[in-house]
């Protein structure tokens, strides 16, 4: 495979980068808004809560489907069909004036960020060969990831504070119109060969399953972890999972191929993604309450304060693209994820002493040149030697693994923050709180950095060449198995 033409790679590498930079924008971009919110729409601690669970329900239980529809239908047509509903979502979110119009508009945001997610990094997998396009274009696949999410909370603060609380829905539009632009100009409709039937009952079990431990994760907040609706939700997702698994073995064509699960680089990279978004999530959540719970920095003075970190994220995106060259994506996973720790468990001394160079600047830069690097790495192992026609799924599997980390991780860091905090409302308690919560992340990182050597292949894997001296990164699926292995 050589890849787009160099005419075209510049506008698909923009897809790339505008689809999941929207996804992670939206991932954060209302936590500092919430108080707005709740101003103007009486949404109490309920209603404020489902306006992030709104967009993590089906985002969360649908990713694994939407992955495997980037295999089926043609791409232009699902990438436009998808952004189209996000604007729309946001445009009807943004002008809601009940509480459950904001919410609505935020489920549908969810939906389409289901099909929008695996579909970017497909793109990086199918449309440039592996070596120095794959790594180039997973650095922006990265890169929109990490940036994403802390310019979520830099503008989220700016917008509510100089503008509106609606403007946190409504600025997706802009990107949506850029990234329409970039899909007409550098994805073309074609369907990958080899088309077959979708695996409709294996999507609907794993969706079922998905979306009820999330649920499960979800209720701990309100009802605790051995309370019988959570107890109930958790039992419901292991069934339907067992269910999907035990389908899988016998339908023709599978949603989830029982090959996948000897590709030691994808689970290594999706093992290591479920943990390191758990602590990022967590860390994006917990700093943000210490700006302005514990330092008293107002949203504007909270979302620029994160700007350090898109800077961090920009030189690890850099390093880990040399690094990854030469010595493959395993090194880059366990520094990545051991510097990122570091940040964390330096964020956990940050209390209300602190100034701003060494409470927030220094570890922002240590975890976010960490983060940054770990993601490109991360991004390239769960590609490595996938075949074109599977693509969507490798990347709905990464994806699927980061969000459920994602939602586990915040709750349990939630649970373990307010185990210290108590009843405690003054500066010092909550700083104990999220500080604690903060060093309890670090050590997730360092598990899953860890983990990830552990179990991705020490050799990377190098792309055949043709008969006509063109590179080939794409194989049969046994040979792709094979290649993966340690030599």
């Amino acid at each position: 495979m050589s890849g787009p033409p160099t005419t075209r790679r510049g506008a698909t590498s923009a897809v790339v980068f505008l689809t999941m930079f929207l996804v992670s924008l939206d991932l954060s971009i209302v936590n500092v808004a919430l108080p707005a919110m709740d101003a103007a729409l009486d949404l109490g601690p309920t209603g404020l809560a489902w306006v992030i669970n709104a967009f993590l329900l089906p985002y969360a239980g649908l990713l694994l489907l939407g992955g495997r529809l980037a295999d089926l239908v043609g791409r232009r047509t699902l990438l436009l069909g998808s952004l189209g509903v996000f604007a729309v979502a946001s445009l009807f979110g943004g002008a809601a004036q009940e509480g459950w119009q904001l919410i609505v508009g935020r489920g549908l945001q969810g939906v389409a960020a289901a099909v929008l997610t695996p579909m970017s990094l497909a793109l990086v997998t199918s449309e440039f060969e592996e070596g120095a396009a794959r790594n180039k274009a997973m650095a922006v696949w990265g890169g929109a990831g990490a940036a994403g999410g802390a310019l979520g909370v830099v503008l989220s603060g700016l917008l509510t504070d100089h503008l509106n609380w609606r403007w946190v829905m409504w600025v997706n539009v802009v990107f949506v119109v850029a990234a329409m632009v970039a899909v007409l100009r550098g994805v073309d409709n074609r369907i990958p060969a080899g088309r077959r039937r979708p695996d409709i009952l294996g999507g609907l079990l794993v969706t079922a399953g998905v979306t009820a431990l999330v649920m499960g994760v979800i209720d701990t907040g309100d009802r605790g972890w051995g309370a019988p609706q959570v107890v109930g939700w958790f039992g419901a997702g292991v069934v339907a999972l067992l269910a999907f698994a035990a389908v899988e073995t016998r339908v023709a064509d599978p949603l989830i191929p029982l090959e996948f699960l000897r590709r030691r680089a994808l689970i290594g990279a999706s093992v290591f993604g479920f943990l390191l978004t758990s602590a990022q999530i967590a860390s994006f959540f917990f700093v943000s309450q210490i700006m302005q719970r514990v330092l008293g920095y107002s949203p504007t003075e909270t979302g620029l304060s994160f700007l350090p970190f898109c800077v961090g994220i920009m030189i690890g995106l850099r390093a880990a693209q040399v690094v990854a060259r030469d010595h493959g994506p395993r090194p880059v996973l366990l520094a990545g994820g051991l510097l990122g720790a570091a940040g964390l468990f330096w964020f956990g001394f940050t209390g209300p002493a602190s100034g701003f160079v060494t409470g927030i600047l220094g570890p922002s830069l240590v975890c976010s040149i960490g983060v940054g690097a770990a993601m490109v790495a991360m991004g390239l192992a769960a590609s490595s030697g996938v075949p074109v026609d599977q693509a969507g799924l490798a990347s709905g599997i990464l994806s699927s693994a980061r969000q459920l980390g994602g939602a586990l991780g915040l709750a349990v860091l939630v649970t373990v923050a307010d185990s210290v905090t108590g009843d405690g409302t003054t500066p010092g308690a909550l700083s104990d709180g999220f500080a604690t919560a903060l060093r309890v992340a670090a050590v997730l990182l360092v598990i899953g950095a860890v983990a990830a050597t552990v179990i991705v292949p020490a050799s990377h894997p190098k792309p055949p060449i043709s008969d006509s001296g063109d590179v080939m990164s794409r194989s049969s699926p046994a040979a792709d198995i094979t290649a993966e292995e340690p030599r």
